[in-house]
């Protein structure tokens, strides 16, 4: 598979994020179908939790398996659990830190999916209620960006397993790779858009978010084709594992005020389900 070839069906594997994004448009949905949404995009980013720190921990796996045969050094398998536990602790208390620089001083912690809590607490003031609203606005636009960064982190990762391949010669399994992770990234949108809530994202917004989310592919199958490291790869799983870590927090402590939790439940089973089945994919062409 050519270097352009590899590049146009990164791109493609890539962008399907922007299939589920448009729902964060949608103003029809109930509170019920808005927590079942955000509970839905937890199971999906749950199952990509699973998915990246499996793949970092088995780089290290391999490299302290190089070192009991003799194959490697122990100093490089120290580096590497350094490196997971750094990047992990970047991707979770890296994000923590940021979220509460960018929170504007003195104000209430809003409810994470709107501004319909923010009116109970701001009180009969207006000039109160529209900063509480606009808070509220501000901070579910930036958490659902801070998800489609972690995402996007972990899409670097499959566009890197996309030009490696490639570049290797094995073309049916990048294929099938770029079909999994093409399907896997539909679901993605979902991820990104749930937890909004009654937020209804501009068009613009929705770009930017696909393209933190869904272009980090176009660029790893890039990388990919052109290097290979397993360092690299080991720092990108790490940062989004911990990333996604903490905006599943984020998601499910602003969800709890809103109830349904029987229906919250289940749509986070079914959210993972989707993840398995999507990554089923990938799996039966790396066999």
């Amino acid at each position: 598979m050519s270097f352009a070839q590899t590049v146009v069906l990164g791109a493609l594997a890539g962008f399907t994020i922007f299939i589920g994004l448009p729902v964060g448009r949608l103003q029809l949905l109930g509170g019920r179908t808005r927590v079942a949404l955000a509970m839905f995009s937890v199971g999906v980013l749950a199952f990509i939790f699973v998915d990246v720190m499996s793949n970092g921990i088995s780089i290290v796996d391999n490299a302290l398996t190089a070192f009991k045969h003799d194959r490697g050094t122990l100093a490089y398998v120290v580096w590497l659990v350094v490196l997971l536990a750094g990047g992990f602790a970047v991707g979770s208390a890296g994000l923590a830190a940021l979220e509460r620089r960018m929170r504007p001083a003195g104000a209430r912690k809003p409810p994470i999916a709107g501004g319909a809590e923010a009116v109970a607490v701001a009180g009969s003031d207006p000039e109160s209620l529209a900063l509480e609203v606009d808070a509220a606005r501000r901070r579910a636009l930036r958490v659902g960006l801070t998800i489609a960064a972690a995402i996007g982190v972990h899409n670097f990762a499959e566009g890197l397993a996309i030009g490696v391949s490639a570049r290797a010669g094995a073309i049916s399994l990048a294929t099938v790779l770029i079909i999994g992770f093409a399907l896997h990234n539909a679901t993605e949108g979902f991820g990104i858009v749930g937890p909004l809530g009654d937020v209804r994202p501009s068009w613009k917004w929705l770009g930017l978010a696909g393209l933190i989310g869904g272009g980090p592919t176009f660029l790893g199958s890039i990388v990919g084709y052109a290097v290979t490291s397993d360092p690299l790869e080991l720092a990108f799983y790490a940062c989004a594992g911990g990333a996604i870590l903490y905006v599943i927090g984020e998601i499910w402590n602003g969800m709890r005020r809103y109830g349904y939790r029987e229906l919250g439940l289940l749509m986070v089973s079914a959210g993972f389900l989707v993840g398995v089945l999507t990554d089923l994919v990938v799996t039966y062409g790396g066999g």
